[in-house]
């Protein structure tokens, strides 16, 4: 059984129009949803083995921001491939992760995430996937499981959708003490 986690990044800035698309940071309300969806990560026991990164600045900052324990307990791979990646090669990906990893979060960009979670799907939670099918928006979460040994088995249209988490939901939870 592997589970994989698909992480947009959170919410970036706009402020410097001037700043290349891959060095833009996030902004305030991006800077407050990483540690929300940090925090559900470990209350559900989903801190993975291993992190697929993009290089772009607002997708390691939400890395950064998720907490400590996903610097202490996972590997991170930093690649650049990722940076506006489609499903393509967001699976080449994926299929490259060493076989000790059995929960492997990959911290993206849209639309190639989205489009990866969708062509994944395979069945599951329905009404997560039509959540999710309505709007993926930053710092959302998709967390599938996969009925194989190995990640290279992995293909598209195979995944169990067991969930799709919006911090926006999260915060409303905090907010009425859930």
């Amino acid at each position: 059984m592997k589970t994989l986690l698909l992480l947009r990044h959170a919410k970036s800035s706009w402020a410097d129009p001037g700043r290349a698309d891959h060095d833009r940071e996030l902004n305030r309300r991006g800077e407050k949803a990483a540690p929300f969806m940090g925090r559900y990560l470990r209350q559900h026991e989903l801190v993975p083995d291993l992190i697929w990164c993009s290089t772009a600045a607002r997708a390691v900052q939400t890395l950064g921001l998720l907490g400590r324990d996903f610097a202490i307990h996972a590997d991170v791979i930093y690649n650049e491939d990722l940076y506006m990646a489609n499903d393509r090669v967001l699976l080449e990906n994926l299929h490259h992760t060493y076989e000790d990893a059995s929960q492997v979060m990959i911290v993206g960009h849209n639309p190639g995430l989205e489009m990866f979670a969708h062509a994944l799907y395979a069945g599951g939670n329905d009404a997560a996937r039509d959540t999710m099918v309505r709007k993926y928006p930053t710092c959302a979460l998709v967390h599938f499981e996969f009925d194989v040994e190995h990640w290279r088995d992995i293909a598209l249209g195979t995944g169990r959708l067991i969930d799709f988490i919006k911090v926006k939901d999260l915060q409303a939870e905090k907010i009425s003490g859930d």
